[in-house]
């Protein structure tokens, strides 16, 4: 499972927030409610935000194991 809280961390931590995330970047609202949520977003999202946040990706998110994992 993907854990996008550290996201939420590292937002806390810079300038941005969702208010500028919509109005000054154009990220969509469904796009942070999906991340607030936990929800699939999209590589080029998180390249997205890595740029506008000046960010690594493990700033972004983490892997975490989880029985509600698809098998393999």
């Amino acid at each position: 499972m993907i854990d996008y809280s550290p996201f939420w961390k590292t937002l806390g931590n810079s300038d941005e927030n969702w208010y500028t995330l919509t109005t000054k970047h154009h990220m969509s609202h469904s796009t942070l409610h999906r991340l607030k949520h936990g929800k699939d977003i999209s590589m080029k999202t998180l390249n997205d935000l890595c740029r506008i946040l000046n960010c690594e990706i493990g700033d972004m998110c983490r892997y975490v194991a989880s029985e509600d994992d698809q098998k393999l």
